[in-house]
């Protein structure tokens, strides 16, 4: 998809064998490679949940978390790392168009003394890892003060672009600038970087805030005149936003992949017969302005991994019914299908009885593997793959992940 993040708020927004080579076994030991899939964990730099983890390390410092990291990955059998490299209007990278993220020194536009992005995708392919470059499109910072951003930051020299909400600063999706300043500031790594995918999470407009309006009714006049409604016009924004990520990619870097992340519920059948059988707080078409369902059915993005953070059984949003959902979606499409797995609530605190058992992540691995759409799955995220605090991953390795795979192309 974090600060303690979209995968915590996926959650509260429904109330409403014997290994054949242990991780850390050397490669010469392992398996050779016998299927193609998806096996990738995001890693996530937002708030320091994964990475760096502090601010402020040595740049020698960093890059040793970084491939420690890199190398767990190949330790668990996983090939592909969707690393946060734009996480609140900021680079991991040298940025033409935006400052040095906070979260390496501590200090918004402060150089780090390395290229975090380009080293990440030459220790990953070295380590015959597939490197996603994940982007945050429209968050600017996790408060509310313009003031906090470095001086020269495009949100202080536009502030018509910025809307506060939420406790937060979100660029404008419905100013044609926003969206192409946007799309050009994420265009600048795929430029620069043989990364092999660009990477969405599930934050577009943001999710509903109780007793708060985004207020985006200047641009909705001035912008809006076609639509029926500002829900449609809305959609519209985030249409475009794909759309034209997707060919700026295939212009740039033909053959990079464009993937998206999305909350897992498009809308529930109550609310749409076409919809999932769940009863989901939030929908994605209705509350984010997202119509992942129709970025499916016109393939528009190469491949979707929607967040199933529940488990199987779950009362309002069953594990297993949201699979066959997304089974059904794409199903005939040519936009592949990865589930997102919440690794980070197996032994979690407070988490349910099922998210105690080492052996809930196994069978949701067994249940998707009824489906020939399900091409593998993602997990969340990097500090919950190293520590794999009740052994659930291993758990996944074990059962389902004994031989290598070779990510897909």
């Amino acid at each position: 998809m974090a600060q303690v993040s979209r995968r915590t708020f996926a959650v509260a927004a429904l109330s409403t064998l014997a290994l054949a080579a242990a991780p850390g076994a050397s490669a010469a030991a392992r398996p050779r490679h016998t299927a193609t899939e998806m096996r990738g964990m995001w890693l996530a730099t937002v708030s320091n949940r994964d990475w760096p983890s502090r601010t402020g390390l040595s740049a020698s410092a960093q890059r040793k978390e970084l491939t420690a990291l890199l190398d767990k990955a190949v330790d668990y059998r996983l090939n592909t790392v969707m690393l946060q490299v734009r996480p609140t209007a900021d680079a991991f990278w040298p940025s033409s168009h935006e400052p040095w993220s906070q979260y390496l020194t501590g200090t918004q536009g402060r150089n780090p003394g390395w290229d975090p992005l380009g080293v990440a995708v030459e220790e990953a392919h070295a380590r015959g890892l597939k490197l996603h470059a994940w982007f945050n499109p429209y968050r600017i910072a996790n408060n509310t003060d313009p003031g906090r951003l470095v001086a020269s930051h495009p949100a202080r020299k536009h502030p018509d672009w910025v809307v506060r909400y939420g406790g937060k600063l979100y660029y404008n999706p419905g100013i044609p600038a926003v969206r192409a300043f946007v799309t050009d500031a994420i265009l600048d790594a795929v430029a620069k970087y043989p990364v092999d995918a660009v990477h969405f999470d599930d934050y577009f407009y943001p999710y509903p805030v109780a007793g708060q309006t985004f207020d985006d009714g200047d641009a909705y006049d001035t912008h809006g005149g076609d639509f029926s409604s500002r829900a449609a016009w809305r959609r519209d924004n985030i249409d475009k936003l794909v759309t034209g990520t997707a060919a700026g990619i295939r212009r740039l870097r033909p053959g990079t992949r464009f993937g998206i992340s999305p909350f897992a519920v498009w809308r529930n059948a109550t609310t749409d017969s076409r919809g999932s059988d769940t009863r989901a707080g939030v929908e994605t078409y209705d509350d984010l302005y997202a119509d992942t369902r129709k970025w499916v059915q016109k393939n528009w993005i190469d491949y979707i991994v929607p967040q199933v953070y529940w488990q199987i059984g779950n009362a309002a949003a069953d594990y297993a019914k949201v699979v066959d959902w997304w089974a059904g979606v794409t199903k005939g499409s040519g936009t592949r299908l990865y589930i997102g797995e919440a690794l980070y609530r197996a032994g979690g605190k407070g988490e349910p009885s099922a998210w105690q058992n080492p052996a809930e992540l196994s069978r949701h691995l067994t249940l998707a593997a009824q489906y020939p759409q399900v091409g593998g799955h993602v997990y969340f995220a990097a500090r919950d793959v190293a520590a794999d605090p009740i052994g659930a991953l291993s758990r996944v390795v074990a059962d389902h992940y004994r031989q290598p795979a070779l990510p897909p192309a």
